[in-house]
């Protein structure tokens, strides 16, 4: 494959891409192990002090272990702790550098005892443990050790000769960094960069296809942003700086006889002041907020979209009818009342369009907006590196999740982009479709349901509902059952395990430091009476009305009075369950949430 050129006119910045870590009591040596280095960091387990040394000063009684690379350092309730990356796996080659995909990791105490805690302190370590676990082994996470994966090619493309001679960690863009916080010490120190690198958070598929003989390079990747960053019920609409929930960039590149286009879109939860706080129900009721200046945010978080991408066209997928109308009718006017001439905002009311699998009519949506994506266009390098397009302006999409209509939507937006790009790079001839291009459309299908699935598992913990559609271009009942049993792990999810969910989260990317002086953290949250009492009363009660129906008495107005009174009794205490909903899920305890509603 030609290395790509087009943006940078000298060899990029790169880190080591191979170490082995040699531990001894005092001190980490962690040794760059490419062909002809000679360089060694070493991390004082004692001081924390971390400085560059030679081969030749690695005691030989160290321990050694390869290792595939460093993830940082976070500071816990025992002490300081080193992240490391364990196992990784060649995605593939994407304009010339290699893409890796972080299997495994393991996590390293500078502390060869936790004797100095107390149980209470030890039970909370161990805790925190198992959040920063939970982070790394949410699929998925990348990196590359001469490639920046966290710009889009547009935006590497505009930049100076000086940028490229930065290291990676100091021109990432931070909005992607995922162990950016983990990277903190190491950012004060130039001389150690070579050792680390940014890790993005989301999906990276890199496939060889052809079409009519000719062999091209296409890829997905879809960048996760870490601001604002949570699970699908506790972090919706956007912070006091604009940052949307679950923001997504979605960027898809296509690579063919040294030619390099790229289109890009976004998505990002509904950019105002709104929460749907899990209390049992289904389906919580949106709250907007009555107290906060909505516009304030918005226009931040729009006027950066713009400064970043260009002109901005919103689709937003919501129902236009029953508990998402209210958000729907803000988003209008909001739009309306900032009066940017570089947003436009279209409504599409998903559900309604393509109830009773009627899908042929995203057509609709597509004719709408055909004329917007042909101005907007792609971004294009030819094979001197020479800029031939740039993309004008993006669409951002939206539903609640930001996950399944979504997806659906981009992926279709995506394909009439390719068909474009394909053409005039003279893939495709004149006339031919991506559609009737059989093992093309499998493997672009697959690769888009796929996406959906891991920017499904990072949000709502189970993978994305209508992938049969983005997978055949057809929604089938075998789908619909899929989405039924999804739909209800990701209630069980949302309900009962997203607070930890969510605290991993915000320990992970710093949103919550650990004080080693603290003797009390907030994971001692005594809950009140109600959790325990009312759940023993109505398993009890149901129980007793059960042992009545089997063991009738002697006579059968007897029998009913019983059942009457215990099956009341476990309805009663039921409906309580329900009305303190809020009291019986699992919620975040490290950092307080805005209290929006």
């Amino acid at each position: 494959m030609t290395r790509h050129r087009g943006y940078t006119g000298v060899k990029m910045a790169s880190t080591y891409e191979s170490f082995n870590l040699r531990t001894t009591p005092e001190k980490f040596y962690i040794e760059a192990c490419d062909d002809g280095a000679v360089d060694v960091l070493v991390i004082d387990r004692v001081s924390t002090d971390m400085t560059l040394t030679v081969r030749r000063d690695i005691p030989v009684s160290a321990e050694t272990m390869p290792i595939c690379g460093l993830m940082g350092t976070i500071r816990l309730i025992a002490g300081m702790y080193l992240v490391v990356i364990t196992k990784k796996k060649k995605v593939g080659d994407l304009l010339g550098h290699v893409v890796w995909k972080a299997l495994d990791f393991e996590i390293l105490s500078y502390k060869k005892t936790i004797l100095h805690l107390n149980d209470n302190q030890m039970q909370d370590n161990k805790a925190f443990l198992s959040m920063i676990n939970n982070v790394l082994h949410t699929d998925a996470f990348y990196f590359a050790t001469d490639y920046d994966l966290t710009h889009t090619l547009q935006r590497l493309a505009n930049t100076s000769p000086e940028f490229h001679d930065m290291s990676l960690l100091e021109r990432a863009d931070q909005r992607f960094v995922w162990n950016g916080h983990l990277l903190r010490e190491f950012m004060t120190q130039p001389e150690l960069h070579r050792f680390v690198y940014p890790v993005v958070h989301g999906f990276i598929t890199i496939n060889s296809s052809s079409i009519n003989g000719k062999v091209f390079e296409w890829s997905i990747i879809s960048r996760r942003s870490c601001f604002r960053a949570g699970v699908r019920y506790y972090v919706r609409g956007i912070d006091l700086e604009g940052h949307a929930a679950n923001f997504v960039e979605t960027e898809q590149l296509v690579q063919y006889n040294g030619a390099t286009a790229s289109f890009v879109q976004t998505r990002g939860s509904i950019p105002f002041y709104w929460s749907q706080r899990p209390n049992l129900k289904y389906k919580p009721k949106p709250q907007i907020s009555k107290t906060i200046n909505h516009l304030d945010g918005f226009q931040r978080h729009f006027d950066s979209q713009i400064i970043l991408y260009g002109r901005q066209v919103v689709l937003n997928l919501i129902n236009q009818k029953g508990s998402e109308k209210p958000l729907e009718l803000t988003f209008d006017k909001m739009v309306t009342s900032l009066g940017n001439g570089m947003i436009k905002y279209i409504a599409f009311d998903f559900h309604k369009e393509c109830s009773r699998m009627r899908w042929h009519r995203l057509q609709l949506l597509l004719d709408m907006i055909s004329d917007m994506q042909d101005e907007f266009g792609y971004f294009m390098v030819d094979a001197d590196g020479k800029v031939l397009l740039n993309q004008e302006g993006t669409f951002r999409s939206n539903c609640m999740d930001c996950l399944d209509r979504t997806n659906v939507i981009q992926s279709l937006l995506a394909r009439r982009s390719l068909q474009s790009q394909l053409q005039r790079m003279a893939v495709l001839h004149m006339g031919q479709k991506i559609e009737e291009q059989t093992d093309f459309e499998k493997v672009y299908k697959s690769a888009w349901a796929d996406n959906a699935d891991a920017c499904a598992k990072q949000y709502a913990g189970t993978g994305a509902l209508k992938t049969d559609f983005t997978r055949t271009g057809k929604r089938t009942h075998l789908g619909l059952l899929m989405d039924g049993w999804n739909s209800m792990i990701r209630y069980y999810k949302n309900n009962f395990s997203d607070g930890f969910r969510q605290d991993s989260i915000d320990l992970f990317l710093g949103n919550y430091a650990v004080d080693e002086a603290d003797w009390i953290t907030p994971l001692r949250d005594p809950k009140d009476w109600k959790f325990l009492t009312l759940p023993i009363i109505m398993v009890v009660a149901f129980s007793m009305c059960i042992i009545c129906l089997l063991m009738a008495g002697d006579t059968w107005t007897e029998m009913l009075a019983y059942v009457l009174f215990w099956g009341t009794a476990s309805v009663v205490t039921g409906g309580l369950i329900l009305f303190n909903g809020r009291d019986f899920v699992d919620a975040p305890k490290l950092v307080q949430k805005e209290k929006l509603d």
